[in-house]
């Protein structure tokens, strides 16, 4: 078969969002036998709930339940068994990538005689504070002059144009290869821009990087000479964060994008099974990208689209972990949202694409098509989650006096799916990557789960959308130039450039965390003390998220006083457009 890759699609792990679910049901069962001694729950239990049987000499408690207990618990069960059965699917991520761990790329069997010609694809939208930090990072790639190519692909509608060709000017003045092509309709969106820069490109091999990443000078010295091997047809970088320690937010997004990078891309291209380019940080040979059937643009994720419609064309991929771009992480709450919800709808679009035509080819064995099932729908979680969260209480009450015997055959599997999966995936990345000092990662990992529980507002409706047909336009994610707390006061005038309306999604966020606050006093007066930690999550992931949703996007902080300079005037005339 081929190898493969997975894409900046990367959208937030979900497998984890089952494990509190999991862990509410699981530990509601323990109760004392003594709590309501009156009142319609002591009628329930007495009446409806209160069934034995034998064993040996010993009588258990075997619950039977009525049509309308079978009502809540069937549909309870079936989502929880499904969000469990993605927590296995990470179980065997982490499996593969330890079984097959010998089979890590170092060096490339061969190197180039003769370097191929690279293009180096920039494209980029209303970036007005990273394009020159961009074109600076890439004009100083170490590579022949004669064999390199740089295309800043413009698809700005604001004054990102005038700052993007005062950059190029300069860059090419200095003697970099470098043009600017701007386009004025943004037809196909970033897919688009890449295919119309690729009419015009004239190298073997095409790297794209996006406006917020940094890549070392030495990027295409270490990734060229892969392509010595004639069947490869792309190769895939490790993303790094200049601004991981920014917050508490871009420790959590490093922590997710980590795990994605490490277990999944490891996993997947260890075990030879299809993985995704990420959209950036990454080299193309163009052959590859023409007999996949090149850019398309009817899904938000094209990186994930044209790795799947490469790889059944025979091509293979290969991931190159111990080669790190370094990247920009969203600093606001909104963006990120933005983000994670493009990337869950694009997924679902793809799986839709590309799934059907997968499943039907005879030359693809199970295995493959199995991974692929579980990484493209893998984002179907988050309206699941939203049906779990209206079905929790009322299954919780329906199976407040059920016994220990349901909780071993039933419950704990689904808990220890749905928990150790989430713990293991993630602190098996940190280890990975900070073998001194990943254990300082356990204290955020309550924090990862709490923000996934989050998300499902937005990412539940991207997936419907994706689901129903409803399509949209590619929404970029902001960035600002923020590497650290030093430019926490420029950020926020920058950030009132690209704000974007709240919506409405922060207030049902919001709504949903009083009602597991209320949640949380029912288990609090029902003496139900174990469950309490693992629901406070939903309150703290709701309310975070909705809550700073709202903060960031209504009220920037009044202690900025930096003013960001306006973009210098340049003439309009446009550098050598091919």
């Amino acid at each position: 078969m081929r190898v493969s890759t997975r894409d900046r699609t990367a959208s937030f792990p979900t497998g984890f969002n089952s494990l509190t679910l999991a862990l509410f049901g699981y530990l509601s069962l323990w109760q004392t036998g003594a709590q309501q001694q009156s009142g319609l729950l002591h009628y329930i239990h007495t009446q409806l709930l209160n069934r034995t049987f034998t064993v040996g000499q010993a009588n258990l408690p075997l619950y039977q339940a009525n049509g309308f207990d079978m009502a809540l618990l069937i549909p309870y069960f079936v989502v929880l068994g499904i969000l469990a059965g993605y927590g296995f699917h990470r179980y065997s991520l982490v499996f593969l990538y330890y079984k097959y761990r010998k089979r890590e790329t170092r060096e490339p069997a061969h190197r180039f005689a003769d370097l191929p010609v690279v293009t180096v694809q920039l494209p980029i939208y209303n970036e007005q504070f990273v394009v020159e930090r961009l074109v600076e990072s890439i004009c100083k790639l170490d590579y022949p002059r004669d064999r390199l190519e740089i295309q800043l692909l413009d698809d700005s509608t604001d004054e990102t144009q005038l700052v993007a060709r005062a950059a190029v000017e300069r860059a090419a003045a200095a003697g970099a290869p470098i043009t600017y092509i701007h386009r004025t309709n943004r037809s196909g969106f970033k897919a688009g821009a890449l295919d119309a820069g690729m009419k015009v490109a004239r190298g073997e091999l095409i790297a794209i990087f996006d406006a917020d990443f940094v890549p070392p000078a030495d990027f295409l010295r270490q990734t060229v000479d892969y392509f010595t091997d004639p069947k490869l047809g792309m190769v895939q970088t490790r993303w790094g964060y200049i601004n991981r320690d920014y917050s508490w937010l871009t420790r959590v997004e490093a922590i997710l994008l980590d795990g994605h990078f490490v277990m999944e891309h490891g996993g997947r291209h260890r075990a030879d099974l299809y993985f995704n380019f990420n959209g950036t940080a990454g080299v193309w040979r163009r052959q590859a990208i023409g007999e996949a059937g090149g850019w398309q643009h009817d899904t938000l994720t094209e990186d994930t689209d044209l790795s799947y419609r490469a790889q059944l064309c025979g091509w293979k991929f290969t991931y190159l972990p111990h080669v790190v771009c370094p990247s920009e992480l969203p600093v606001d709450m909104n963006a990120f949202k933005v983000q994670q919800a493009r990337w869950a709808k694009g997924l679902i679009q793809v799986s839709k694409k590309i799934l059907p035509r997968l499943l039907r080819r005879k030359d693809v064995d199970a295995h493959h098509k199995i991974e692929a099932w579980c990484h493209l729908t893998n984002n179907i979680s988050y309206p699941l989650m939203i049906l779990l969260c209206a079905l929790l209480l009322p299954a919780m009450i329906v199976r407040f006096y059920q016994g220990w015997f349901q909780m071993l055959y039933i419950d704990l599997p689904l808990f220890i799916a749905s928990t150790c999966s989430i713990s293991s995936f993630y602190l098996a990345s940190q280890r990975e990557l900070y073998p001194r000092k990943w254990f300082s990662t356990l204290f955020y990992i309550p924090m990862v789960m709490a923000i996934g529980i989050g998300l499902t507002v937005t990412n539940s409706r991207a997936v419907m959308e994706a689901l129903l047909g409803i399509k949209s336009s590619f929404k970029r994610t902001p960035k600002f130039h923020i590497e650290s707390r030093a430019d926490e006061q420029a950020s926020v005038v920058k950030k009132k450039k690209y704000k974007r309306k709240v919506g409405w999604s922060p207030v049902i966020e919001l709504v949903l965390g009083c009602v597991f606050l209320a949640v949380t006093v029912y288990a609090w007066q029902m003496e139900n003390y174990l469950t309490i930690p693992f629901v406070l999550l939903f309150v703290v992931g709701y309310f975070t998220t909705g809550f700073l949703s709202i903060f960031q996007g209504r009220f920037p902080r009044r202690r900025a006083a930096a003013v960001v300079a306006p973009p210098e005037e340049v003439p309009a005339a446009s550098l050598a457009s091919r």
